[in-house]
């Protein structure tokens, strides 16, 4: 990643010096350098989060405005039982713009903690027609979803995050617990494989491996 950017950086670097000045150049390389360093964070925390590490995303979403690094963050601190500290993790998300998809998400989960299912299930829907694109929209909709016990929905929406975001391992393993309740062994198997390919240390190894035995023990 940090190629790639370094590359757009020297292009930019060139098309701009021919009709700005150093000042203008500077800036781009800041905004550019800036990127970089929070793709570097957001990928940490997946890490972290993936291989259980949460305390360790908690403290990284408390140094920094990222978004997906806030959201990490919550739901670390929701697997560390500090539901305060998840929802002071939603609260900044809520705080950005109406219109930002980020601020629905986090409504929606900050809904979904107090037990108003049908709010953040409202929430999460709008979160997804503000970005459609955004992985973690549609993740937060499986999760109102996989609560609701509307395991063929919440396939959709956790199979949908997958598709935004390959790297994202829980959205594989939720997308899999999905199918499996929706009695679709054959999907399960594919979410779980690819899950524990991209999380070979999350503490939900053992359970996946205990259920694909099962599955195939029938």
């Amino acid at each position: 990643m940090q190629g790639r950017w370094a590359v757009k950086a020297t292009v930019l670097q060139r098309i701009y010096r021919r009709s700005t000045g150093v000042a203008t150049i500077t800036l781009v390389v800041a905004v550019l350098s800036s990127s970089v360093a929070s793709a570097q964070d957001r990928a940490a925390a997946q890490r972290a989060f993936e291989a259980g590490q949460y305390q360790q995303v908690v403290d990284a979403a408390g140094t920094g405005p990222d978004p997906s690094v806030l959201f990490l963050g919550a739901l670390s601190a929701q697997k560390l039982n500090a539901t305060d500290r998840a929802n002071a993790f939603f609260d900044q998300l809520v705080k950005r713009p109406a219109n930002d998809a980020w601020h629905s998400v986090g409504q929606s989960a900050k809904q979904l903690l107090a037990g108003d299912d049908e709010g953040a299930l409202n929430s999460a829907n709008q979160a997804v027609a503000a970005d459609a694109g955004l992985s973690e929209a549609s993740y937060a909709l499986g999760l109102v979803l996989f609560k609701r016990q509307d395991w063929a929905g919440a396939a959709a929406a956790f199979d949908r995050a997958s598709t935004l975001q390959p790297t994202f391992a829980h959205a594989q393993y939720y997308a899999g617990l999905s199918h499996y309740r929706a009695n679709r062994p054959d999907l399960m198997a594919a979410r779980f494989g690819r899950f524990l390919k991209l999380a070979p240390d999350a503490p939900e190894r053992a359970e996946v491996q205990q259920i694909m035995r099962t599955i195939r023990g029938k």
